[in-house]
């Protein structure tokens, strides 16, 4: 592969995530600028959505940072950041929406969540092996650990592929729940459809990221041994 393609796919590998998570910033710095007309907090809308699915038993608690916003299915645990759990803006409640969404994909054990949860412990175990063999394959020049590195990397495409479909349906029940239980206004829901689609974004770049990432180390070292 001629080495201006090869520097096209490093540059890709950089540019689309970077770009996917500068979206999501200026999305979210928006969102949290328009404030709900129904004054909700992210903690109201993942109280009332977990209420009304039968859920009373998952903790909600406040976390550290900004969009450190998860669903812990292990300890039954919906952690949101201080601005989504305080907070009365657009993205706020929509981020609450999404992770009460995961919650309710956990307890009617949702496909695409099951398959995630099942692989994880495997990807993990897989994805820290590739980074290892990878930097061995460097020191070396070895095509053959290099090759090695990308089938382990495998196991991280798998679970990102896997994972967009999970996040893409949460963000689904998110917009729904949000309409079915009034807690947002109707002129409201295309700036939480705007927040959780910028957020999916992110899963996307990921992907591709992670395929180019396999292309280039595989067209950088191909023939050196």
């Amino acid at each position: 592969m001629p080495f201006y393609v090869t520097l096209i796919i490093y540059a890709l590998i950089l540019i689309i995530p970077c770009y996917a998570s500068i979206k999501l910033h200026i999305t979210y710095n928006s969102m949290v600028k328009r404030k709900s007309q129904k004054g909700l907090t992210g903690y109201d809308v993942a109280k009332k959505i977990l209420d009304n699915n039968g859920l009373q038993s998952i903790y909600i608690i406040e976390t550290q940072g900004t969009m450190t916003d998860n669903y812990d299915g292990e300890r039954r645990t919906l952690k949101l950041s201080k601005d989504v759990y305080n907070g009365t803006s657009i993205a706020a409640l929509a981020i609450a929406a999404h992770e009460a969404g995961h919650a309710v994909q956990h307890a009617e054990q949702y496909s695409w969540y099951v398959r995630r949860h099942n692989i994880y412990p495997v990807v993990a175990i897989g994805e820290k092996a590739s980074y290892i063999v990878l930097i061995i394959g460097l020191v070396l020049g070895s095509i053959n650990f290099i090759y090695a590195a990308v089938i382990l990397m495998i196991f991280g495409l798998v679970f990102e592929i896997v994972t967009l479909p999970c996040e893409r349906d949460a963000s689904n029940r998110a917009i729904k729940l949000l309409q079915d239980y009034d807690l947002v206004e109707a002129g409201e829901v295309k700036y939480a459809k705007k927040m959780l689609n910028a957020a999916c974004l992110t899963y996307v770049a990921a992907i591709a990221a992670t395929l180019l990432e396999m292309l280039y180390y595989l067209s950088r070292f191909r023939g050196r041994d």
